[in-house]
């Protein structure tokens, strides 16, 4: 019986953008090249995916070097798409970046109902950098609290780019906060309409003096939309924060 000591390696990334299937495609290849003494997890919630790999093996210098190479080539697949190559959850990126950069944020929720400021405070230590957020469920809400004109609403429509915007500029302002997200959107299972179906929502985000917003079309059940548009506005913020965020082509909501 060999008495060689074994070493262990971990590796992770985090992703966002991905639907299970779509990732499925993509990992089978990378997957298939694996050697028998790596294995790799996948989870995915939210279009949000936390990939982990642990190598153990006898040979330290040989594992490590394998387990750069094939993280690295992670990196490569997901340039893109990219949150972290540490095992954290989006709120736990977000909220370092903010307390690095010495600022606040705070939220306008709609279609997430809260879900944004629930997943935050998950985080110790959010008190830093997190102000407070509105669910702003009811256009009244939306235009007496956050300041969004109503005339913009009676216009455009709830959900749409001008009422994300004015939502993120007015929690921005009421809180005094150096950044926030807005959220406006159908959830579903109904509210739908041939020109914005269930899945629809438009997020705003903004950073210092910069507001920019994103039409999103999101699939699957209510729970999962509210999932996805969550984490779409840390990622967007994140990106901000980052100087690495790329405006979304110009897109109308009709």
């Amino acid at each position: 019986m060999s008495n060689r000591k074994t070493t262990t390696e971990e590796r992770h990334i985090v992703i966002y953008g991905y639907t299970k299937q779509e990732l499925s495609a993509l990992m089978r290849h990378f997957e298939s090249q694996l050697p028998e003494y790596v294995k790799i997890s996948i989870t995915s919630s939210g279009l949000v995916t936390r990939i982990s790999m642990v190598g153990v093996n006898a040979a330290a210098e040989l594992l490590r070097f394998k387990m750069n190479r094939l993280h690295q080539h992670l990196q490569t697949i997901f340039a893109e798409e990219m949150v972290t190559l540490e095992d954290k959850t989006i709120p736990q990126v977000l909220g370092e970046l903010l307390r690095e950069r010495e600022l606040t944020v705070a939220f306008a929720e709609s279609c997430t109902g809260g879900n944004i400021a629930h997943k935050i405070t998950q985080v110790p230590g959010s008190s830093d950098y997190f102000l407070g957020s509105v669910v702003s469920y009811s256009n009244d809400v939306k235009a007496n609290v956050l300041g969004v004109s109503r005339s913009s609403i009676d216009r455009f429509g709830a959900v749409s780019k001008e009422v994300a915007s004015q939502m993120a500029t007015g929690v921005s302002k009421l809180m005094h906060s150096d950044c926030a997200i807005a959220t406006t959107g159908i959830a579903g299972p109904e509210g739908g309409t041939k020109y914005k179906p269930v899945g629809t929502v438009w997020i705003g985000v903004k950073y210092n003096d910069q507001v920019v917003t994103e039409l999103i079309h999101f699939q699957g059940n209510r729970n999962t939309v509210i999932e996805s548009a969550t984490h779409h506005g840390m990622v967007m913020l994140i990106k901000m924060l980052r100087n690495n965020y790329i405006l979304q082509e110009e897109i109308g909501d009709e």
